[in-house]
């Protein structure tokens, strides 16, 4: 029995699909999460209530100005932001940059280096931009050993990636738990506190730091790169085909280098800010899966540097609803994980639509539609 339907290729992607399959995708996601909710034995609607009040607040909590919620989730938002661009601008390039968390952990290693053991040799004004060049030279140096290892061995950069990872985070760990660890610290794993001139500026009394600002200004580098320069020009043509490039005299090895620098370079920032911006030393909780979740990032926001923004923005509010939950509701916190998942799963899914089509035939047997394409090329013959 033939199916009732097939699959085509369309000549150009949809615009129409484009904009209503990641609604309907989304919806969907959000169907199947409540699907799982209730077999957990709680109330969907009332669940993602409680998650967008835990991420935004509530209008009487805006009334009176308090902003927490919302803030705690742009916090959040701004490493994702700044992995996310930098993860994104390498698979551009067809470039599978899986070492963002590695990258991050270092690009924090430098910056609180800088803080802990310069900053009495460095003008309090210059101390942050030393931390920012340290982190973002540090994630760079972090990225640029794969590329080589690519770029001229042809070793596969997933796995090189991915394995450096835990280089960086056993690292790190080590330095807090070891040697930088504070003596003052009553036990607890971290090393001392920075110098309050190594602290990130934040805005409103809140915890929104100075890295909101480095990844808004990542994006637009990125987008004026990809948009507005040869540069960029290259990046798209070695994403597309990378042997045409080739044969076009594009260097694939200078390109690769460049790329993972600036790639390694904006998730080493994501570190900066988190140790300089938010807890203000190196300690457990710098790597907690920032670097992979922003794989996710990139792909929901198809790789454009403001959709990277957005998307960020609302998985970050997706993991703070998901804490709320958590203890107002005396939910699992993975629910939130699993809602993001589902999201992943539903909007990769879902953009296979923006480039094929469904035609519908009806139910024919197998020899009848045969004879039907037979009888076709008969009459035209």
């Amino acid at each position: 029995m033939q199916l009732p339907f097939k699959i085509e290729k369309r000549l150009t992607p949809s615009r129409t699909a484009s904009f209503f399959v990641p609604i309907a995708s989304l919806l969907l996601a959000l169907v199947f999460g409540g699907v799982l909710l209730l077999a957990a034995g709680a109330n969907p609607l009332v669940t993602y209530k409680a998650m967008l009040q835990g991420a935004f607040g509530t209008p009487d909590q805006w009334a009176k100005g308090e902003f927490y919620n919302l803030s705690e989730t742009i916090v959040k938002a701004i490493p994702l932001m700044l992995c996310g661009l930098g993860v994104s601008i390498a698979f551009r390039m067809l470039f599978w940059n899986i070492g963002a968390e590695g990258q991050l952990a270092m690009g924090g290693f430098a910056a609180a280096g800088v803080a802990l053991f310069l900053a009495k040799y460095i003008p309090d004004p210059l101390l942050l931009p030393t931390m920012f060049v340290a982190g973002f030279l540090a994630g760079a140096l972090w990225g640029l050993l794969p590329a080589l290892l690519k770029a001229f061995l042809k070793v596969n950069e997933i796995i090189v990636t991915l394995m450096m990872n835990y280089i960086a985070v056993l690292w790190i760990e080590y330095l807090f738990y070891g040697p930088w660890k504070d003596p003052k610290g009553y036990g607890f794993p971290g090393s001392a506190q920075f110098p309050k001139a190594a602290w990130l500026p934040r805005f409103f009394g809140t915890r929104v730091h100075l890295g909101l600002v480095f990844a808004l200004a990542a994006a637009v580098f990125i987008w004026i790169v990809l948009v507005r320069t040869k540069w960029g020009y290259e990046i798209r043509v070695i994403g597309e085909n990378p042997r045409a490039a080739n044969y076009a005299g594009i260097s694939l090895v200078r390109n690769i280098i460049l790329i993972m620098i600036l790639s390694g370079g904006l998730a080493g920032l994501a570190g900066m800010s988190e140790v300089a911006g938010i807890s203000h030393r190196l300690q457990k909780g710098l790597t907690v899966g920032y670097g992979f979740t922003a794989i996710i990032v990139a792909w929901l926001a198809r790789l454009n540097p403001w959709g990277v923004l957005l998307v960020a923005f609302l998985l970050a509010a997706l993991l703070v609803g998901g804490d709320q939950i958590q203890i107002t509701m005396q939910l699992p916190a993975s629910v939130a994980l699993i809602l993001q998942g589902a999201i992943l799963f539903f909007m990769l899914g879902g953009a296979i639509f923006t480039e094929y089509r469904v035609r519908w035939i009806g139910w024919r047997r197998k020899g009848a539609l045969l004879a039907a394409e037979t009888g076709a090329e008969t009459a035209s013959g």
